[in-house]
């Protein structure tokens, strides 16, 4: 088991930057592929970025290319989310995921309950 709690959100200015982070309990967080979705009101979740379990290749939507970096300490059990030049429409409930490689893509198991983002224009 996995549990994963997510902080670091809040109230921005476009233009603007934060930095959210995933805390993980157990020690098999440095298996696990790391991810991190975003849901906007009246919108489907979208996936936002991913980090594989050593840290070194790092995988963006197209939406936050250039923008949003994710990066990982697997010491702290950690997985962080830097934001910036953020725009209204990056308002969201972020959550970050674990998961493992299967058949050549990555199934998420374990989910945190998520972080508010709001970004006014």
């Amino acid at each position: 088991q996995v549990q994963l709690v997510e902080s670091g959100g809040g109230f921005v200015q476009a233009g603007g930057s934060l930095r959210l982070s995933c805390a993980a309990s157990g020690r098999t967080f440095s298996s696990y592929t790391m991810g991190w979705f975003r849901q906007a009101p009246g919108k489907e979740r979208e996936f936002v970025a991913r980090i594989s379990v050593s840290g070194l290749t790092p995988y963006y939507a197209d939406s936050v290319k250039g923008r949003f970096t994710i990066s990982r300490d697997n010491a702290k059990n950690t997985v962080y989310l830097q934001m910036s030049s953020l725009k209204p429409e990056d308002t969201a409930i972020y959550y970050c995921a674990a998961g493992r490689f299967s058949t050549g893509q990555v199934s998420y198991d374990y989910w945190g309950r998520g972080t508010q983002v709001t970004v006014s224009s």
